[in-house]
């Protein structure tokens, strides 16, 4: 089976650097792909993506060596097997708060009679290869999503289920379950106090931490405070934040120009 090459970059005690799609374009996604990530999150939850235009994303990414990730709407064995069936080498999955919800994640990523996973891998043997199935449980990765109050005070509990590889921290819905406004790019004082007990806590567990941020300077803040895995930030934010510096230095030379034609 083709390894996971976010193991082996972890193995190495080197960060892992992960893109973030939310627009639905195998296009966008094979070129973002070629930027040099690491690995590739497909986000089911947020983006504006379909699981059919989702596949067609996968496929994108196979053409570089980045590593497939994928994040699903929601804690749904379902969809969480459909996804793996398509080629994800890792789930993302939102809201896990207990270890409950933690165990029946884990179980869905898993062929028995280490969990639940239903056998079905179609495209999953087109990328990992013919002896898919025999090794899928040892390259697939286990990322709960910690966002919450309760996951932040289950964290041990969380960590204690054996399959769960690194958990995963969404910065902004903890913002919101600690009452402090989410997407200021810097973390309020509970968010801050949070993050840094849930970190403390997975080193100690000897698992792996991951963390969106709001950009590359963030994400480089974050690598440096112990992070395994950062995300700076995603594909329309950094679109959109282009565009617009791109028409601020437009309108701003536009007003040079006129203010030079009026001196002459």
């Amino acid at each position: 089976m083709r390894k996971n090459k976010l193991k082996e970059i972890f193995a190495e005690g080197r960060p892992a650097i992960n893109a973030w799609l939310s627009i639905g374009s195998s296009y966008a996604a094979e070129g973002v792909a070629r930027q040099g990530f690491d690995s590739v999150t497909i986000d089911f939850q947020h983006g504006m993506i379909g699981f059919d235009t989702g596949l067609t994303m996968f496929q994108a990414i196979s053409t570089t060596d980045a590593v497939p990730l994928a994040r699903v709407s929601c804690n749904d064995a379902a969809q969480i097997m459909h996804i793996l069936d398509a080629g994800a080498y890792g789930i993302i999955c939102p809201m896990i708060s207990t270890e409950e919800d933690a165990r029946s994640f884990a179980s869905a990523c898993k062929y028995p009679s280490q969990g639940s996973r239903s056998f079905g891998p179609s495209r999953g043997l087109l990328y990992g290869g013919d002896d898919y199935f025999a090794n899928a449980n040892d390259e697939i990765l286990v990322i709960p999503m910690i966002e919450t109050c309760e996951a932040v005070e289950n964290i041990d509990a969380i960590l204690s289920v054996e399959d769960v590889d690194m958990i995963y921290i969404g910065p902004n819905d903890l913002a919101l379950a600690y009452g402090e406004r989410p997407g200021q790019g810097t973390d309020g004082p509970a968010t801050a106090e949070a993050i840094a007990h849930v970190l403390e806590r997975t080193r100690a567990a000897k698992k792996l931490a991951g963390v969106f941020c709001a950009n590359g300077e963030a994400a480089r803040a974050r690598v440096e405070q112990g992070f395994d895995l950062v995300t700076p930030g995603n594909d329309f934010g950094a679109l959109t934040r282009e565009l617009r510096s791109a028409v601020a230095t437009i309108r701003g030379s536009e007003v040079g120009i006129q203010m030079k034609a009026g001196g002459y």
